[in-house]
């Protein structure tokens, strides 16, 4: 079953953070996962490269208006004239988020994503508890790999 797969992070994305966010973009496009961003730079570029290099279909839903906005390895760019209020969109139209390191616009789709009930995988990033606990749905990997074996799990277990 095609599952979509939010890659979210930083657009202003480290080297290491756009190296990772571009292996798991690839690897989800040859699993046939729809890869769900931003659609701007940094995390969610990288995330979209892998992903069309691997053939893959990539959906950006962008803050603003213009759909001239978007990185240039959408296969749909949706405007949605929403701005940061468009990271609710991006969660709910995935099936799990992936986080690739954080930022302020990160770490609102991971807490949407959890109060939601929509698993979040973390590489990197924010420390998120509930009390002294993580959240039920929220996981850490230390990396692409990692993360995909969390979501081939959740996945393979019927997880939305």
């Amino acid at each position: 079953m095609r599952r979509y797969v939010a890659v979210v992070g930083p657009s202003a994305a480290s080297d290491e953070q756009a190296a990772a966010a571009e292996e798991l973009g690839a690897a989800l496009a040859r699993r046939g996962h729809v890869v769900v961003c931003g659609g701007g730079g940094g995390v969610m570029a990288a995330a979209s490269h892998g992903a069309a290099e691997a053939g893959g279909l990539v959906v950006g839903l962008l803050p603003g208006n213009d759909r001239r906005a978007a990185n240039p390895h959408l296969t749909v760019a949706i405007p949605t004239g929403l701005g940061e209020m468009r990271n609710a969109l991006v969660v709910r139209a995935a099936d799990a988020v992936v986080a690739v390191g954080g930022s302020w616009g990160t770490l609102s789709e991971v807490a949407l994503a959890v109060r939601t009930g929509v698993p979040v995988v973390a590489i990197g990033g924010w420390r998120v508890t509930d009390g002294d606990d993580e959240p039920a749905g929220f996981r850490r990997a230390a990396g692409p790999a990692e993360a995909l074996e969390v979501l081939d799990t959740l996945f393979a277990d019927g997880g939305r």
